[in-house]
């Protein structure tokens, strides 16, 4: 865990396809404090701006645990692109929902406490990768305790005791790195989002 995929700032322009793993998409503030600005999982991409501008890296990629990845070289990629109308589009896609969310990443890195960081990943994890069940959304992305608050930047301790606390309130249940969100309005209040974007699952005691 801590490996450094890609660095910011560096002349490589590889494009990464995760097979296996989480990594966290960090930038640089004022004043150097690296700022979160994208979760990537097993299935995602990323390098994706570098491989298309031939720039410099925009962001550091840094594995959050053990990670299999797929390198493709830019001079593979964008051949394929250019013949390849419909990949192309959805490569282009891809890139601008990335955009909007490393930008508010970076925000909230900046703006919020640990307690709302967690809560926010939390909230954006069942969303993008969660599987509805009866009472409870399973968060499809198995992630350790460290591995959390290496997402959020802070201690494991610190992430522990806070993860305790939604769980003794109600919200979530942790266990062998699978993590059930059961009361996902209330835990978007703990995030401090203003409106619901889909309807939260019901509370349950367990």
């Amino acid at each position: 865990m801590g490996d450094v995929l890609i660095s910011e700032g560096a002349y490589t322009q590889e494009l990464m396809v995760l097979h296996q793993g989480v990594v966290k998409v960090t930038g640089r503030l004022d004043g150097d404090q690296a700022a979160l600005m994208d979760i990537k999982i097993e299935g995602d991409v990323v390098g994706e701006v570098a491989a298309m501008d031939l720039g410099t890296r925009s962001a550091t990629v840094t594995a959050c645990g053990d990670v299999v990845a797929t390198v493709v070289p830019s001079h593979e990629l964008l051949p394929f692109l250019r013949s390849n109308p419909e990949a192309e589009l959805a490569f282009k896609r891809v890139i601008g929902g990335r955009l909007r969310r490393s930008d508010r990443w970076r925000l909230d890195f900046g703006r919020y406490s640990v307690p709302v960081r967690l809560a926010r990943v939390l909230v954006e994890l069942a969303l993008s990768h969660g599987k509805p069940g009866r009472n409870a959304v399973r968060i499809d992305v198995n992630l350790s305790q460290s591995e959390f608050a290496a997402l959020v930047g802070s201690k494991t301790n610190t992430v522990q005791k806070i993860l305790a606390q939604l769980r003794a309130d109600g919200l979530i249940s942790t266990g062998e790195r699978q993590t059930f969100v059961y009361d996902l309005a209330g835990l978007r209040q703990v995030a401090q989002f203003s409106a619901p974007s889909r309807s939260g699952t019901s509370r349950s005691p367990h």
